[in-house]
């Protein structure tokens, strides 16, 4: 039956999304300008923020970038922040965009070689508890130098050629044919459940190493972008950054490891997922075969990416350049020594970041919202008005809350800025703004796990090509930071009490 043009223009909108998400965009839409007249501008803010978590949520419905940027678009037009605050806010996270171009694609072209390596680890390691320590441990460990960023797209490249490898034998494929993983037309009821047994385990190990990035980025200086912010403003460091964290980042990466045991020897909330055994095989025999058959040529080419790995570890760890730049100085390396020279070859690279690029510059105009009409001053101003005694665990509690509603980097650099005015005011002294920073850098870094939204390399993950293959949702992932995010709250809040 033909359609009208207003029922295809209907159609049309926002793709194959449900009807009824539609219907819930085009009503926050027309609702919004209404009410700004009725509740004006700071209400209806909070709930332009709670729209957009909405958006995220949804994301495996629709891709929030659509949704998201209307209602940024929205909040433009209707003078909730300018075209100016924006601008600022992506000039000030320019550094994350360079990063999210560059390095994302740059760990693209070395995926063979981690590939290859990470085959060895899970195909010998048969322990899920040893396993998913290394995969928390090693996304710490590395995160304290690298970005979290950079070390997400490490553990995605991984998990997402280990699930390209299995979908295609699963599809009844060899392992060198073409195949969409995101169609499971010719996955057979036989196999159906080992795939759902591979995506829980996959899960599993995503959010070990996820929260992995959030124990290790909270320790040192280059461990996420608003450390380095608070450090320069503080005068800290390398050193001097870590050993004032330790009292609360080093019993906050204890406690981190032991969840990580804990969910999984009792299996909680979705954890303890095993390998399938036919999943192991596969994947055996395809690490069996790839090593029978790797020609020279291609064990010249997992050299060249092995050095270049060393070389962007070594690069990252003493800072020698913005993360974007190293980043693209490891795309021409991987490159130019592998033989991928053709503009075709190197366009794949950048589909994964481009997309998440773009949101976060939306994002960045609901971070406007909040920062143009002070949707945050009320808490900022309970805080301050709270006992000192109370002040520095409050400031600990009120940066976790915050950061989860909104970003970790936004909210650090308000309270930090606040917290400098009022030292250079002569209202606080030198040995209480340096407890007060504490709290501020560890609050933001450490409950922020409780949501996608609270961490740039959380929400990564959920807006990955990775998260649908592997069915992580928004509250999947929230359901399983869950037990991280309540032991690492706890620990952090009473290491500020007591520890400080």
């Amino acid at each position: 039956m033909p359609r009208t043009l207003s029922s295809s223009i209907l159609h049309n909108f926002l793709g194959n999304a449900s009807d009824w998400y539609k219907l819930t965009i085009v009503a926050f839409l027309v609702l919004n300008p209404l009410l700004l007249i009725a509740l004006g501008p700071f209400v209806t803010g909070w709930i332009i923020v709670l729209e957009f978590i909405f958006c995220l949520a949804m994301a495996l419905k629709c891709y929030p970038l659509q949704p998201g940027g209307l209602l940024a678009f929205e909040a433009v037009l209707m003078g909730m922040t300018s075209p100016g605050t924006v601008y600022h806010e992506a000039e000030a996270n320019f550094a994350v965009i360079l990063l999210l171009i560059f390095m994302v694609a740059g760990i693209f072209f070395l995926k063979d070689m981690l590939l290859y390596i990470f085959t060895k680890i899970i195909t010998r390691v048969r322990s899920k508890m040893l396993l998913s320590l290394m995969f928390c441990f090693s996304a710490a460990v590395l995160s304290a130098f690298l970005d979290a960023l950079t070390v997400t797209a490490v553990i995605i490249s991984v998990a997402a050629g280990f699930y390209a490898v299995y979908h295609k034998v699963a599809s009844g494929k060899g392992f060198d044919s073409d195949h969409d993983h995101a169609d499971d037309t010719g996955i057979g009821n036989e196999t159906r459940e080992d795939l759902e047994g591979f995506r829980a385990f996959l899960r599993n190990l995503m959010m070990h190493g996820a929260v992995g990035t959030a124990l290790g980025g909270v320790t040192t200086m280059v461990g996420e972008p608003q450390n380095l912010l608070i450090a320069e403003i503080a005068g800290w460091e390398f050193i001097e950054f870590f050993i004032r964290m330790l009292p609360v980042s080093g019993p906050v990466f204890i406690v981190g490891m032991l969840t990580c045991v804990a969910v999984e020897k009792f299996k909680i909330l979705g954890y303890g997922a095993q390998l399938p055994p036919a999943v192991r095989r596969i994947l055996e025999e395809f690490d069996r075969l790839e090593d029978e058959n790797r020609s020279t040529r291609h064990k010249a080419a997992l050299l060249m990416q092995a050095l270049v790995a060393i070389f962007l570890v070594v690069a990252l760890a003493f800072h020698w350049a913005e993360v974007g730049l190293i980043g693209l100085a490891v795309i021409v390396l991987a490159t130019a020594f592998t033989g991928i020279i053709e503009e075709h070859q190197l366009g794949h690279a950048f589909s994964e970041a481009l997309p998440f690029t773009a949101l976060l510059v939306v994002f960045f105009a609901i971070v406007g919202v909040i920062h143009d009409q002070h949707l945050f001053k009320p808490v900022i101003e309970a805080v301050f008005a709270m006992d000192p005694d109370m002040q520095v665990p409050m400031f600990f509690l009120a940066n976790g809350v915050l950061s989860a509603i909104s970003d970790n980097v936004f909210v650090a650099t308000v309270y930090i800025s606040e917290v400098q005015m009022a030292l250079e005011a002569g209202d606080i002294s030198r040995e209480f703004f340096d407890l007060l920073t504490v709290a501020i850098n560890t609050g933001t870094n450490i409950p922020s796990v409780a949501t996608p939204n609270g961490q740039a390399a959380f929400l990564f993950l959920l807006t990955s090509a990775l998260a649908p293959l592997i069915r992580l949702s928004y509250g999947r992932m929230v359901l399983l930071a869950l037990p991280y995010t309540i032991t690492m709250t706890i620990t952090g809040l009473l290491a500020t009490i007591y520890l400080l």
